[in-house]
């Protein structure tokens, strides 16, 4: 009998997660039952949500002391008792931080043969991208000449929206924590500029980048960023609201920005749910595939080796050092 090797949640952090407050345990293994697969994962995403499923506040439930940690995997069936399946056949399921994981068939999803790459599936060709494209292309509509502000610029959801901004002509202004993501962000993902947000005053920085205003936030951010780049919006922008990084690691929340920067601009804003457009998501892929080899959309990963890696690697991500999107290979 094969172990199955887990990541459990050990302790609940009050601010920044660390490592030991998971725990490498060996967990019993799952046996695939009538109209199920069981399955070994190959590669797990790793994303900013899951610090608000720990601190119970997200929308998919909570994550306890003793519980495994949830995620996204990409994984091979090695066990089918299901019609639609077979042994070897490569699955997009939310297996979770563990070896091996049973579904019902209706819970998992073959990679689309478009996709080479299988950890794809988990950024710029899977969730993280899906998120961008329908921020982007269908809540936000972006034209030519649109200015729009994405901060967290090289994370896997910011990256391929701004990237999808630049494909339809608009000038993007990126806000990153260091100068190397700055750097990568211009050179690599052809940013027209990025702002160290540790590094001077951002406000200001933003008058000088953007002086008739922002057409298209796209904030993955929340906090003070919101309130600082709504005072700055143009008559008729999009404030797309998809991500609370700045509070993740807090046990309150953030206040929002006044609602008259709102509707002194006129503004339209959306609440970005993803889990709302998951049947669009071939449509999606198929632009983004496109987009790929025709190298107008860059993939950059952060890839951590092996489970065991998988905490610090997390706790990397909620420090801000990752460098694309986090991903680890098992």
């Amino acid at each position: 009998m094969k172990d199955n090797m887990q990541v459990q949640l050990a302790s609940t952090p009050e601010s920044q997660p660390l490592p030991e407050h998971f725990a490498l345990v060996k967990g019993a293994m799952p046996k695939a039952g009538e109209n199920q697969v069981l399955c070994e994962t190959m590669y797990l995403s790793l994303d900013p949500y899951m610090r608000s499923q720990i601190a119970g506040r997200h929308m998919s439930g909570s994550v306890n002391p003793g519980d495994v940690m949830r995620g996204e995997t990409v994984s091979k069936v090695v066990e089918s008792h299901h019609p639609d399946f077979q042994e070897g056949d490569l699955v997009r399921c939310f297996g979770g931080w563990q070896i091996y994981s049973v579904h019902d068939g209706d819970s998992v999803f073959k990679i689309q043969k478009e996709i080479a790459n299988p950890s794809y599936a988990l950024s710029a060709l899977g969730m993280p991208g899906l998120t961008a494209y329908a921020g982007m292309i269908w809540q936000a509509q972006p034209k030519g000449g649109d200015v729009v502000v994405i901060p967290a610029a090289i994370g896997g959801v910011g990256s391929v929206a701004g990237q999808l901004a630049k494909i339809h002509g608009c000038t993007v202004i990126g806000i990153a924590g260091t100068d190397e993501k700055c750097d990568y962000a211009v050179k690599n993902l052809g940013y027209d500029a990025c702002i160290n947000r540790k590094k001077g005053d951002l406000g200001e920085q933003l008058d000088k980048l953007c002086p008739n205003g922002v057409d298209i936030f796209f904030d993955l951010v929340g906090g003070d960023m919101l309130n600082t780049v709504s005072e700055r919006l143009a008559v008729g922008a999009r404030v797309i609201l998809c991500g609370l990084m700045a509070d993740y690691n807090k046990t309150t929340r953030s206040m929002g920005p006044p609602p008259a920067m709102w509707i002194k601009a006129r503004a339209i804003v959306y609440g970005l749910v993803v889990y709302d457009f998951e049947p669009r998501r071939d449509e999606f892929v198929d632009a983004c595939v496109n987009y790929i080899k025709e190298g107008k959309l860059t993939v950059r990963e952060d890839v951590a080796n092996g489970l065991v890696e998988a905490p610090e690697a997390f706790c990397r991500l909620m420090r801000g050092e990752n460098m694309g999107k986090a991903v680890v290979k098992i």
